[in-house]
């Protein structure tokens, strides 16, 4: 007679107690006192079920997701941490994913959704940015595309081909407030895409490079190597502050270094996008708790994690 092995979505053996608070920190990006506090926030339930039925803690599985997200890794390697097989790690990864993205992309999509996003804090912004010398007083964020290499598609291979970058990559246009916060994120777009894309609104603007023109919302550098000392002096002014964007495609590898695990970032079997979205997310939490690199240059501090999320 087969005896039936145990079924491992009744395996909930995760403790964090067995973990001391450098190995949370360095494993899952976030301090132990403040796992709870982001659960919350991202209304992640008390127990998740995976549609393979795979059943989790949501501390458990917001771990498992910061764990695969924080370092390049295979799944196997996760098996040991968390007492699961590759396949139920798996589940759980791609379920907190677009449980994620689905409750909170919106946040990415549009500044509209940022209700603490109003006119007081862009004038907090535009003053922060001048105070470092910026020549636009009146500047709020910067806009900028970052491309995330990807394994060679199966298919459509011409369009994720990008020849400036020599690789194929998915490209995202991102705005980046001198708090450090993404504000907004666009795409993706295949590699071919060029990165001015735009839109319309109010008395504060963007910066970008000159790639995207001279916009109603959105400056740029003054083109050519014809500049006045006038421009070039504009120019100069506007470069040093601008690389506030980098450090912000930067924080989002740092702390989540999956995402620029070229061999694993496959199109046509992952949903990239929403893990890299995901990602982003996390990161403006990780901001919202600790500060960053542009937010402390700036002098600016980032809204509190409940701000973020627009709860009062």
């Amino acid at each position: 007679m087969r005896i039936p092995k145990p079924r491992e979505q009744e395996r909930l053996l995760f403790n964090l107690q067995n973990i001391s608070d450098v190995d949370i920190e360095v494993n899952f990006r976030f301090h132990r006192d403040d796992l709870p506090r982001l659960l919350r926030v991202l209304q992640i339930t008390p127990i998740v079920r995976t549609k393979e039925g795979d059943l989790a803690t949501g501390e458990e599985a917001l771990c498992i997701l910061l764990r695969r997200l924080a370092y390049p890794n295979h799944l196997k390697d996760l098996k040991a941490v968390f007492s699961r097989s590759s396949e139920a790690i798996s589940h759980i990864v791609n379920f907190m994913t677009e449980f994620i993205y689905q409750h909170h992309g919106q946040l990415l999509d549009n500044l509209e959704n940022l209700l603490w996003l109003d006119e007081e804090k862009m004038q907090l912004y535009g003053q922060g940015i001048a105070a470092k010398g910026a020549a636009v007083q009146n500047c709020f964020g910067f806009i900028d595309g970052t491309a995330r290499p990807i394994c060679r598609p199966s298919q459509n291979q011409e369009e994720y081909y990008s020849g400036h970058k020599r690789q194929h990559c998915v490209k995202y246009q991102s705005v980046l407030s001198p708090d450090g916060i993404i504000l907004n994120i666009q795409g993706s777009y295949p590699g071919r895409r060029h990165d001015a894309v735009f839109q319309n609104g109010s008395r504060f603007v963007l910066f970008g490079d000159q790639a995207y023109g001279i916009r109603e919302l959105l400056l740029c550098p003054y083109p050519g190597r014809g500049v006045n000392e006038a421009q070039r002096t504009f120019n100069a002014s506007m470069s040093v502050v601008r690389q506030a964007v980098e450090w912000g495609f930067q924080k989002v590898l740092a702390q989540f270094a999956f995402t620029d695990f070229k061999k694993n970032q496959k199109l046509l079997l992952q949903d990239l996008e929403s893990m890299y979205k995901t990602a982003i997310i996390l990161t403006n939490c990780h901001t919202c708790l600790y500060s960053s690199q542009t937010a402390q240059y700036f002098l600016i501090e980032p809204p509190q994690l409940e701000q973020y999320f627009n709860i009062n």
